[in-house]
């Protein structure tokens, strides 16, 4: 949930005002993230003096404007750091954190970096949750240390320094800086990505991670510099004096405009930056649970990335917002999404499906006794909006697992089942823990992620990486649409080419073909949301009703409105309306009901019938030409969609209602891109 970045210039000179803009801008790029507090720490003009540490409640804005007017008030009123924003450094060490609260409420004593105490010997940004943080703090309260947040943070570098100030009473003064991070890891339970600095290791950095998310770039000055270098030439950085910069960060968002080399850090990896070198060491909990002196494991050697990632699309371009800009990027990402991997034509005219990542494995699959689909939130609509046509086309039974519950009940998973993990990040936490326990028990686990090298996708037994393209609104759009795509490829892929299925693979494969023009046609309909938008832009409740296929559309239309346009909302199952919901009908509550073409529609019919007789205010989703068959007496309003294939068309069909949430929330004044207490990548429980 929070964004960590880090910054360290070695050997090459920089402004400290320099310094600080590639702070802020990494923190930008990760406030979808986390928005509800930042800081930062530089150094100060003496290396050997405490590390300034600046605070705030709020954005990122915020903090940029505490810091260059010279502002921080914590409790009281703290005398101003005057900042000679001029002084250059030829190394420094900054570290940079937004904020998701989840212990303490947004305020600057909960943000990050939190210190180790008076002086800020050690300083430490986090993302994550430390399950054990109050067994360690009564441990370090007994030990004289007092502690000023709410965090489960705090006890990291009051940890830290613990370690360090007893090993040198102890005698070991030669103790570094990686062994200090080691044994302080050695304690921690839970998930985290932690960047440590300290000001008796001047101009080093240390990161290291577990479950969640981080990132190590490398900007080698004097390669770029020279004519013959390429990204190829990804050389792991030594210690070897030439001028370079570091970056940490929680997502190469915040990577690509400086650099497209990359390592991505590992679990129980430790990254040590030092004299413009990285070494790396594996920590192994269980090796490791041991009170002994301190140990210095081997270091281990990994090569770096490259990023496939342009700085073109981490910007909105000529769209006021991200969430408008996904929207509106659809044609072009479900097209990115089905390349390479859709065959129609060639000497026999097959038509054909081609997943890479699951050919391998598409006979364990056939040969399943179920597949269980498992996610969270957008990501489970999307697998629940395909389940129908993957059981139709495998002959396997689907079910369906929100993964939270999944891991609470301790559902059975066989060895016999295939399981397959949706979601957006690939580092969701619900779902990893999902994904150990599927593990665990011996099911073969299938990973779909919009992340190349994610957690997801290193853990999974196979996968297929959804390629939609950057995703920095926290509310999901391109990345549903190209979730329900990759879903039915893998229908296809699963069903193989039996006679009995053919004409029915074949009539899919050409709605695919023809799926980004029809999805071009609806995002026509914008103007006409933004009407309808107006309309219900005072409305406290929503309901949306769905079936078959257009089950999950009402369930994420109804998610896309909670969420960005704080209305309350609600998909229900059409079938359902009678168990309940009809007594919600009035003349005043708005109610979609989704009624395009498919084996449900007469049954939608119905249900329309029976909320029109009920004087229900009913909005209605129909197939284009259908609207007389589908609005009695005129009454009902009527959006038209282009008509796909049934188990294509949730694609077309939650397009209205994103434009529709986007909407209601822009007019209702609220940020689209950064919704009340969301986060975009769930990485705690």
């Amino acid at each position: 949930m929070c964004g960590i970045f880090a910054y360290l210039n070695y050997n090459v000179t920089r402004e400290r005002r320099y310094i600080l803009e590639v702070l802020f801008n990494g923190l930008r790029r990760l406030e979808y993230r986390g928005y509800d507090s930042a800081g930062i720490s530089i150094d100060s003009s003496n290396l050997n003096s405490e590390s300034l540490v600046f605070r705030q409640e709020g954005n990122i804005e915020s903090l940029v404007k505490s810091v260059y007017q010279g502002v921080w008030d914590e409790k009281e009123d703290v005398a101003a750091t005057d900042l000679n924003l001029e002084e250059s450094f030829s190394v420094h060490a900054g570290i940079s954190h937004t904020r998701w609260a989840t212990h303490g409420e947004p305020a600057p004593k909960n943000s990050h970096p939190q210190s180790s105490g008076a002086g800020n010997e050690f300083l430490v940004v986090h993302n994550g949750i430390i399950t054990n943080y109050k067994v360690l703090k009564q441990t370090l309260l007994r030990h004289g240390f007092t502690f000023e947040s709410e965090t489960d943070t705090e006890v990291i570098p009051k940890l830290a320094k613990f370690i360090f100030d007893k090993a040198n009473e102890e005698g070991d003064e030669s103790v570094t800086f990686s062994q200090v991070v080691l044994e302080v890891i050695r304690h921690l339970e839970g998930a985290y990505a932690l960047t440590f600095k300290s000001r008796h290791y001047p101009n080093e950095l240390i990161a290291c991670k577990r479950g969640s998310p981080l990132l190590l770039g490398v900007k080698d000055l004097e390669e770029e510099a020279s004519a013959g270098s390429s990204f190829s030439d990804a050389k792991f950085p030594s210690s070897n004096g030439q001028p370079k910069e570091l970056f940490l960060s929680s997502d190469a968002n915040a990577l690509v405009e400086h650099t497209k080399k990359v390592l991505v850090i590992e679990d129980g990896e430790v990254v040590h930056i030092k004299d413009g070198g990285v070494s790396i060491y594996k920590f192994d909990q269980a090796k490791n649970n041991h009170g002994g002196p301190l140990g210095r494991p081997a270091s281990v050697q990994r090569a770096l990335s490259i990023l496939e990632l342009e700085v073109e699309q981490i910007n909105k371009g000529k769209y006021e917002h991200y969430m408008q800009k996904e929207i509106h990027e659809q044609p072009e990402s479900v097209t990115t999404t089905m390349r390479g991997r859709l065959i129609r034509g060639g000497s026999c005219k097959a038509k054909t499906v081609l997943l890479g990542g699951l050919k391998d494995q598409l006979k364990t699959i056939r040969r399943s006794r179920r597949i269980v689909f498992v996610g969270c939130g957008t990501s489970y609509n999307a697998a629940l909006a395909a389940r129908s046509i993957v059981e139709e086309l495998s002959g396997i039974p689907v079910t369906m697992e929100i993964a939270s519950d999944l891991v609470d009940r301790q559902g059975p998973i066989y060895r016999e089942d295939t399981a397959v993990f949706v979601s957006q990040s690939g580092e969701t936490a619900d779902t990893l823990l999902a994904l150990e326990y599927a593990l665990e028990n011996g099911a073969l686990c299938v990973g779909i992620t919009n992340t190349v090298g994610s957690a997801i996708a290193r853990h999974t037994h196979c996968g297929v990486h959804i390629n939609a393209g950057c995703e920095i609104g926290v509310a999901s759009t391109k990345a549903y649409t190209s979730q329900i795509v990759v879903m039915a490829m893998l229908a296809l892929a699963i069903g193989g080419d039996t006679l009995s299925n053919q004409a029915r693979r074949e009539a899919i494969i050409d709605g695919l073909f023809d799926l980004p023009r029809k999805v071009k046609e609806v995002l026509k309909l914008d103007e006409e949301m933004k009407d309808l938008a107006k309309l219900l832009i005072a409305e406290q409740s929503l309901l949306v009703f769905g079936r078959g296929y257009n089950y999950a559309t009402a369930l994420e239309g109804a998610l896309k409105v909670k969420e960005v346009a704080l209305m309350h909302s609600e998909g229900i199952l059409a079938g359902e309306m009678k168990h309940g919901p009809l007594a919600l009908v009035d003349e005043n509550l708005p109610i979609v009901v989704i009624a395009t073409r498919d084996s449900c529609f007469s049954k939608q019919q119905s249900v329309i019938q029976q909320l029109h007789a009920r004087k229900g205010r009913l909005i209605v989703m129909c197939t284009e030409g259908d609207a007389a068959s589908v609005s009695v007496g005129g009454s009902s309003r009527v959006i038209e969609v282009p008509h796909v294939a049934d188990c294509l068309q949730p694609v077309i069909n939650i397009v209205p209602l994103q434009l529709l949430a986007y909407h209601l929330t822009v007019l209702r004044g609220y940020n689209v891109d950064q919704p009340r207490n969301l986060a975009k990548s769930v990485t705690t429980q």
